[in-house]
């Protein structure tokens, strides 16, 4: 039982940390990509998309590792590019034109989508039950309804705590099976990446 509660928890922590990261993917690249090519003209502009470009590489394997903690989803290795000895105008074309980056940048500002849904789901599997469950505690400080029901007694807040223990077991498998689908996404994105590096 101890290791279905950390699970639980593990998961809600797991759907919090994906909002959080998608959110920062798509604020990230968004402001750097717009940035990047906002100054393409000058000398500034090619050495920032280069260095944003490079970054997918880490972020993809920062995905996998989360994704092998809280999931247990074993991912495929990603290939890393191997960086040939060049001039830094050389190596910037070879980025910018390596369709792998901007795969990997759509994947992972996409998360910001899949972020949003977490984050509602979260609030939806856990802080609902909470509320459910803490309903006698609640009954003299504020007035509470449940779908239209007054809930006005010490009995029918009693009724409504259990209903909110019953909801925890339904949001405990409802939230597995999400973060499954996650971790499934990420495990995706990978193989779409190293199906693009074999063409």
């Amino acid at each position: 039982m101890k290791k279905k509660i950390i699970g639980f928890i593990q998961n809600g922590y797991f759907l919090l940390f994906t909002f959080a990261t998608g959110l920062f993917y798509f604020c990230f690249y968004l402001v750097t990509l717009t940035l990047g090519f906002g100054l393409s003209f000058t000398v500034a502009g090619i050495p920032l998309l280069t260095q944003v470009l490079r970054t997918t590489s880490t972020f993809i394997q920062f995905e996998r590792i989360q994704t092998k903690i809280y999931t247990d989803i074993t991912t495929p290795p990603y290939e890393r590019k191997i960086r040939l000895e060049a001039s830094f105008w050389e190596q910037a074309k070879e980025e910018l034109q390596d369709p792998r980056n901007w795969i990997a940048i759509c994947w992972l500002m996409l998360k910001f989508l899949i972020g949003l849904l977490c984050l509602l789901s979260a609030a939806m599997l856990y802080v609902t039950p909470l509320l459910f469950i803490l309903a006698p505690l609640l009954l003299p400080f504020s007035d509470i309804n449940v779908i239209g029901i007054p809930i006005d007694t010490f009995t029918k807040s009693l009724l409504v705590s259990v209903v909110g223990i019953l909801m925890t077991f339904v949001s405990a498998w409802l939230a597995n099976g999400l973060v499954r689908l996650i971790g499934g996404y990420t495990r995706q994105m990978i193989k779409m990446l190293n199906r693009s590096h074999d063409y």
